[in-house]
């Protein structure tokens, strides 16, 4: 698969992860890159900021294969194989294949077939199920000619998540500036290196089964995961603390990022805000959230229309520039040519 697939992922939840996921993609496709979210959260929230409702209602009610991951696999847990899935198009280079609440009872199967993947025979179907995600993200990919492939899931170390983190080439961490995110952070890197050390063994193991040859057209991800940076929430504007108590921790994730999600020796005090590895600091945005939100498009596109004038309009144009900068940069790092 050509098109690069990049996880927001973070196991600590409410550090903005799904809002960036939202934002990142509605800016690449103003940038003419084709870009395909896939939301495999079972709390759909990204799901619930593209779509209204009533028509996430219907998708679900439905249940028509193809329509949602869950719809793409769950042939899988049967008699049957994946299912092509359908993208909704939400504007010119932006397709969404929602997320379903379903997704959950997903876990199971991917649990089960993990050790079995490790055994001496019948290895097909469980790998077959482990790299499902994968799978259906090429089919989404291919059918819409994707030069990226932007995924949100969930707060936690569960068997979905670690599927979702096979799939993935790269990973950006979100955080937010508080001791829980940080020690997220001290889970999530140890983790990040486990799921990928595994990954290979069953690689390996794959390769020396006497089935591989009878599946030529089996293809499996490499397991890539390899960190890009990590976002921080600003912490100057929040109002419940004292900033003092917010610097304590932000200056702390520099060394904590380096030592856990890169097993680098840490650096000497090296600030925030210098840090290369920080990919931006995401602003809070305040009022502009619920505006956003209200008319069902990022912040950067808000109008006069909507209610942007005078000091909001301003805030519009600092997120569209702040936006633009994050995807470049993102782009540079996983290759994605603007």
């Amino acid at each position: 698969m050509t098109s690069p697939v990049l996880t927001f992922f973070n196991n600590k939840g409410g550090v903005g992860k799904t809002s960036l996921v939202y934002h990142l993609a509605w800016m690449f496709a103003s940038l003419r890159k084709r870009v395909v979210v896939i939301d495999l959260d079972p709390q759909a929230n990204l799901t619930a900021a593209f779509l209204d409702e009533e028509t996430i209602e219907m998708i679900w009610n439905q249940r028509e294969q193809g329509t949602t991951m869950y719809q793409c696999v769950k042939p899988l847990t049967a008699v049957g194989d994946l299912t092509e899935p359908i993208l909704q198009n939400m504007a010119t280079d932006l397709y969404l294949l929602p997320g379903d609440v379903n997704l959950s009872g997903y876990e199971d199967a991917l649990s089960a077939e993990w050790p079995n993947s490790m055994g001496d025979n019948n290895l097909y179907r469980p790998m077959r199920i482990l790299s499902s995600f994968w799978q259906v993200m090429r089919m989404a990919a291919k059918k819409v000619q994707a030069d990226l492939i932007l995924v949100d899931i969930g707060p936690n170390l569960g068997a979905i998540n670690r599927s979702v983190l096979v799939a993935t080439d790269y990973v950006t961490i979100p955080l937010g500036a508080d001791l829980f995110s940080l020690q997220g952070l001290k889970n999530l890197g140890p983790t990040l290196r486990s799921w990928k050390n595994l990954w290979q063994k069953r690689l390996d193991n794959w390769k020396t089964s006497t089935e591989k040859s009878s599946y030529p057209d089996f293809h499996l991800p490499r397991g890539k995961m390899q960190p890009i940076g990590y976002l921080c929430q600003q912490h100057g504007v929040r109002l419940d603390r004292p900033v003092k108590a917010y610097d304590k921790w932000v200056q702390r994730i520099p060394d904590v990022y380096r030592d856990f999600v890169l097993n680098e020796t840490p650096s000497t005090k090296i600030r925030q805000e210098d840090d290369p590895y920080c990919l931006a600091t995401i602003k809070h945005y305040r009022s502009l959230v619920p505006m956003a939100q209200e008319h069902r498009k990022p912040i950067f596109n808000l109008t006069s229309a909507d209610g942007a004038i005078g000091s909001h309009a301003n805030a519009v144009q600092d997120a569209k520039k702040n936006f633009r900068q994050l995807a470049e940069k993102i782009a540079e790092k996983t290759g994605v040519q603007l």
